[in-house]
């Protein structure tokens, strides 16, 4: 009997102490489980001091949430984004151009039902939207700002030549012409003048900055394809974009980059997306500049022809590759909500003029100041391609590559080669980069 119960106790022994094992090797895991996840979030331009106070809201919201926000430098910023991802090491969440979604066709989770329906999206977003971050019969990305072009007019240059901010391209020109001065004996610009001030930055593709923005929305308008740019329209549009530089001689290479002209206060018309307020301001804290919407060519409103402008924004994607989808999304959908966008906007505008543009049809009205409004104005009319300036692409990029066939278009014309010339062999080259993103479609062989 007593061996009985020793034999007995030893069992009950080894079996109570493999319960506890049991238990406690499941309490770390317990434990882990009811932790917060971790999600990470590469983010542009917006520095931690302004990000801090919406993710802390967030977290506070979604105590089983923390953010990771990794303010990132723009250089190399795609390269070194595909790298971590296709290295699998990548963001959560990563923030992306507008046309940066051909290449990042392989990362790019598409936005769940629950997140942003179709028809939501849709709704809540400008219209450009729908072309720029979709692929397939998903949305992609979700902008949480938006950018574009406009017009910015000096306003001592403009009074001084009794001038109204103009709202056509020729009466544009016009306006270019009579207040340039050069150095000749009546003021007047030809071909070797010294040009002191210039009626607008337009002609070249090496110092005037935003030119593949202009170019792409004068083309846009003339109803150009620009993934095909031959044909009447297509050569036009080249020929008055560089007729500034190769007729007018108001504007030239010799210059310094426009945004330092305008800055400087020798340059009456300038074209920049609304960040360059910023950048004029801080050179020159003196500078008194209006800021208009873009001309347009001739509308036929019988015909129901509306405004065509421009935009070059950023948008929220989630990695495909990303563990933790449902947090990532969690905070996607926190952050282009109407409330966290309007606090973001007024949380930046403490450093700043303005914060960034909404991105949200709701919030168009929300926008009050007279430099940043153009921007809203233009926003639901705004078309956009792969013609963006200044969005880092990197020396292989899509933006680079296209830009870099454009500027040889516009060289071409400057040099004085035929028009038709030109063009033909622009659309050979754009197709050819197109082709490598499997987005040469739409293009049409120029006729031999």
């Amino acid at each position: 009997m007593d061996t009985k119960k020793l034999i007995i106790g030893i069992i009950g022994g080894i079996v109570l102490a493999a319960v506890v094992a049991l238990v406690i090797t499941k309490l770390p895991a317990k434990n882990k489980k009811n932790e917060p996840v971790t999600i990470t979030y590469w983010g542009l331009w917006e520095p931690e001091s302004v990000m801090r106070p919406i993710i802390t809201d967030f977290e506070v919201a979604n105590p089983d949430i923390k953010v990771n926000y990794i303010f990132q430098s723009q250089r190399e910023y795609r390269e070194r984004l595909q790298n971590a991802l296709a290295a699998k090491r990548g963001p959560d969440v990563f923030r992306i151009h507008n046309t940066w979604v051909p290449m990042f066709r392989a990362d790019l989770a598409p936005i769940p039902a629950d997140v942003y329906s179709a028809s939501e999206f849709e709704n809540t977003f400008y219209p450009v939207t729908k072309s720029d971050l979709r692929l397939g019969g998903s949305y992609v990305a979700v902008p949480i700002m938006t950018d574009g072009l406009a017009l910015y007019t000096n306003d001592q240059l403009f009074a001084q030549g009794g001038k109204k901010i103009p709202v056509a391209w020729e009466e544009l020109r016009k306006t270019a012409n009579d207040l340039s001065v050069c150095d000749s004996s009546d003021g007047r610009c030809t071909r070797g003048d010294k040009i002191l001030i210039s009626g607008a930055a337009l002609g070249t593709a090496d110092n005037v900055d935003h030119w593949q923005d202009i170019l792409g929305v004068l083309m846009l308008q003339n109803n150009v394809n620009l993934a095909n740019p031959v044909g009447q329209s297509a050569e036009e549009s080249l020929q008055y974009y560089t007729i500034f530089n190769r007729a007018d001689h108001i504007w030239d290479s010799t210059l310094p980059q426009s945004t330092v002209m305008f800055a400087n206060g020798k340059l009456a018309m300038y074209f920049a997306p609304s960040w360059r307020a910023f950048d004029l301001m801080s050179i020159n804290p003196k500078l008194k500049f209006t800021v208009s919407p873009i001309p347009q060519l001739p509308l036929d409103s019988a015909r129901g022809e509306k405004p065509i402008t421009w935009a070059s924004y950023w948008a929220e994607g989630v990695n495909k590759n990303s563990s933790q989808s449902a947090a990532s999304w969690k905070w996607i959908k926190y952050l282009s909500g109407k409330e966290t966008t309007q606090k973001l906007h007024q949380v930046a505008s403490n450093s700043r003029a303005f914060g960034e543009i909404y991105s949200r049809l709701d919030m168009s009205s929300l926008i009050t100041n007279p430099m940043a409004m153009p921007y809203v104005a233009a926003a639901a009319n705004a078309r956009s391609w792969y013609l963006s300036s200044n969005t880092f692409d990197g020396t292989t990029g899509i933006n680079t590559k296209i830009g870099t066939a454009y500027a040889e278009g516009i060289d071409g014309i400057n040099q004085g080669k035929g028009a038709v010339e030109v063009t033909k062999s622009l659309s050979t080259t754009v197709n050819g980069v197109l082709s490598q993103y499997g987005l040469a479609t739409q293009f049409v062989a120029p006729a031999q």
